[in-house]
């Protein structure tokens, strides 16, 4: 699936992406996240592409990953 990241907390570690198919909010914790790095963190409006999953407490992202960045045309037309 794909979606926006709605919001993240660094400090908790989890926040909420909104998918793109208008569905319901999915939790998302930072051991969902797909990063080499030590400190996983998403930014709020970053478009991701993930997993669903099923917990007891309801739909959660895994296997989170950031998209790629699309490059900005600046050339006018």
């Amino acid at each position: 699936m794909q979606g926006k990241v709605l919001w993240f907390s660094k400090v908790r570690g989890y926040g909420f992406i909104r998918p793109d198919d208008n569905s319901k909010d999915v939790f998302v914790h930072f051991s969902g996240i797909n990063s080499e790095k030590k400190f996983k963190v998403l930014d709020e409006e970053q478009s991701v592409t993930f997993d669903l999953a099923e917990n007891e407490k309801g739909r959660t992202a895994v296997n989170v990953s950031p998209m790629a960045a699309q490059p900005i045309d600046t050339e006018k037309k």
